[in-house]
């Protein structure tokens, strides 16, 4: 039994299966929640030792252009470099998959539960007899 909701945790639940507990259910978002916290503050650091590493950026400017580029503000320092440039051109490119990908992660336990909810009340809608 043990085992069976330690699965559930890392793992969605079947659509024939019952609802997650809400204690197991909190787990699952918090586990998510510390993920994509992780993947963005990783994508973030990947940026500043960019910024740092091909302009000769401070690490607040690293910071600030990292950050507006992740979020999809764009750029606020002039580049000066090739290296700079070409950075600056790749990190915009992963940032905009790498912040849908964080937010797709933090929100798929909810959108799951959601539809998993929505699913087995229209199954028992189904069940009944007219």
């Amino acid at each position: 039994m043990v085992e069976s909701h330690r699965r559930r945790v890392l793992v969605f639940e079947h659509r024939r299966e019952a609802l997650l507990p809400r204690h197991l259910f909190l787990r699952r978002m918090a586990r998510s929640t510390a993920l994509s916290l992780a993947f963005v503050a990783g994508s973030l650091a990947l940026g500043m030792l960019g910024y740092r590493g091909a302009e000769g950026l401070s690490w607040l400017d690293a910071f600030l252009n990292a950050a507006m580029i992740l979020t999809g503000m764009g750029p606020v320092s002039e580049m000066h470099t090739t290296a700079g440039k070409m950075f600056a051109g790749c990190y915009a490119l992963f940032s905009g998959v790498a912040f849908l990908t964080a937010v797709a992660v933090l929100f798929a336990p909810l959108f799951h539960r959601f539809l998993h909810r929505f699913h087995l009340d229209f199954e028992r809608e189904d069940a009944t007899p007219a």
